[in-house]
């Protein structure tokens, strides 16, 4: 199952949360956007990540679920599957989100690169799988739209990819 975090802004730029959370793969695809917890009251938002992912900090106050809300859709919708994502970051907003509940993150979340050393990946067969993603998922920089890229390249890399005939199904939490 492949997951990405969106978030308020790099760490860099400071003390960053998650404000979205998508996952994809076997079949599903999914996505839930975060309302600010009170426990980051201060934290920094930056009009840069407002820009790339496109939800401006009004609007996940307002259309955001709970925090507490989302870790437990998120953990269910992933039990038993091995969680992937695209960057190291992710575990960080996974725990940033887990923090606000005073638990440890519900699941680990590895690294893609364990798949392509696993899988015994070299450079084409990586360019190959970058090409499928692409050619299924070109829209980017949404949790959900990441997480179906980066499930599309798992789906190659593996050798399950597929042709699809219609688009991915997508459900998202009111």
């Amino acid at each position: 199952m492949a997951i990405d975090f969106e978030a308020s802004c790099l760490p860099r730029h400071g003390r960053s949360f998650p404000i979205e959370v998508g996952i994809a793969g076997g079949g599903i695809a999914r996505s839930w956007i975060i309302r600010p917890h009170a426990a980051w009251t201060g934290w920094d938002w930056t009009a840069e990540a407002e820009a790339l992912h496109g939800l401006s900090r009004a609007r996940i106050e307002a259309e955001g679920e709970p925090a507490d809300v989302v870790l437990a859709q998120l953990a269910a919708a992933v039990a038993g599957c091995r969680v992937v994502a695209d960057s190291v970051i992710d575990q960080y907003w996974l725990q940033t989100l887990a923090d606000t509940q005073a638990v440890v993150a519900p699941f680990a979340i590895d690294h893609v690169s364990l798949l392509l050393d696993e899988w015994g990946a070299d450079e084409p067969r990586i360019a190959a799988a970058m090409a499928h993603a692409d050619a299924l998922h070109s829209a980017r920089h949404r949790a959900v739209a990441d997480a179906l890229w980066l499930s599309g390249l798992i789906e190659a890399l593996s050798g399950a990819a597929r042709p699809r005939q219609a688009g991915p199904v997508i459900a998202r939490v009111a």
